[in-house]
């Protein structure tokens, strides 16, 4: 139904400073193998002195542009996904749009955590196939590691920063390469993973408390609902698609924790070598980690085009976002 798209081009962007577990030794009470044992991550890329999500973003965006092979002027939307952007505003995507030299595009962030890269992809989507928009450019990108509380192991150890990017435009054949997408909600779930916003009252009225600006999660739970729920979230998505899961070539999860990795490939009888992961080197980039891990596995040839794909995320909220997509050469 309605206007074919594109994924036209893919791109992402990290720090270069790495943050090893060893490294975390110095400031924590934990070990490489605790860390590597609880979830699979070995180092980080995080940000350093002035550097900033923007920056990250601004990079990623430039790459996807690039691969794709669209004028940056026939940019119409510039959708970013930020849990924390440089500023409150102006937003990220009027910044990319700034530096890009994107003139002709709306801009907007949205926010959905570690969903946010696939709410974006289903907005996109919209606007492609309504007729709204031709080209589209979709920027993740995360510098979570401002948000952590460094003296608590339990939350500081699982996250880095980075950016990815993807350009959607309207398919020059019949083929379309979003074949469903399927988005979800809890917010009674909310207090599973939260960053309070800090700020002071007005000293006319009675002080309020002042929340610090950290990320706290409560793991345990965050694992349970993802391994029970998300499953069937996925064979939903899958269906829609018109597809069977025998002919979905590879799985590219949020690269969260790798035992909630595992647990996925089990449910979902997928076969681990076709589950795409990089969460050793890159820990979660929350937004940015799905297609971060996507462009890296295809540059490496870990991922033959043309191919089928899941990519799924999960995160605060909670949200859930899953797409099945086609990929074809040429876009990283």
């Amino acid at each position: 139904m309605g206007i074919p798209i594109k994924i036209a081009g893919i791109g992402f962007k990290v720090p270069d400073s790495v943050i090893t577990n060893d490294d975390l030794t110095k400031i924590l009470d934990t070990s490489d193998e605790w860390i590597r044992t609880r979830t699979g991550i070995e180092k980080r890329h995080v940000l350093s002195g002035n550097e900033t999500a923007v920056e990250m973003g601004i990079e990623a965006a430039k790459n996807a542009l690039l691969k794709s092979n669209i004028d940056v002027n026939s940019i119409d939307y510039i959708i970013a996904a930020a849990s924390l952007g440089t500023h409150v505003y102006p937003s990220t995507a009027c910044e990319i749009q700034s530096a890009i030299g994107a003139v002709n595009a709306v801009c907007f962030d949205i926010t959905a955590a570690c969903s946010g890269f696939i709410y974006a992809i289903g907005i996109a989507r919209s606007f492609i196939k309504s007729g709204e928009a031709k080209n589209v450019l979709i920027v993740a990108t995360e510098g979570l590691s401002r948000c952590m509380d460094w003296t608590d192991r339990a939350s500081c150890v699982l996250f880095g920063d980075g950016a990815g990017a993807m350009v959607l435009t309207v398919s020059d054949d019949t083929q379309d390469d979003i074949l469903a997408i399927d988005l979800k909600s809890e917010g009674n779930l909310g207090n599973f993973i939260k960053m309070p916003t800090p700020g002071k009252n007005c000293p006319l009225v009675e002080p309020n408390d002042e929340p610090k600006m950290f990320v706290t999660m409560n793991g345990k739970e965050v694992y349970k609902y993802v391994v029970t729920k998300l499953p069937s979230y996925i064979e939903n998505c899958v269906s829609k698609s018109g597809l069977k899961m025998s002919e979905i070539d590879y799985l590219v999860p949020h690269q969260a924790n790798m035992r909630i990795i595992e647990a996925l490939e089990q449910r979902l009888d997928f076969d681990p070598k076709n589950v795409i992961s990089n969460i050793q080197n890159y820990a979660n980039t929350s937004a940015a980690s799905i297609p971060i891990a996507l462009t890296e596995a295809i540059s490496q040839g870990k991922m033959k085009l043309p191919c089928t794909a899941i990519l799924t995320g999960f995160g605060a909220g909670m949200t859930v976002g899953t797409t099945v997509v086609r990929l074809r050469e040429g876009i990283a």
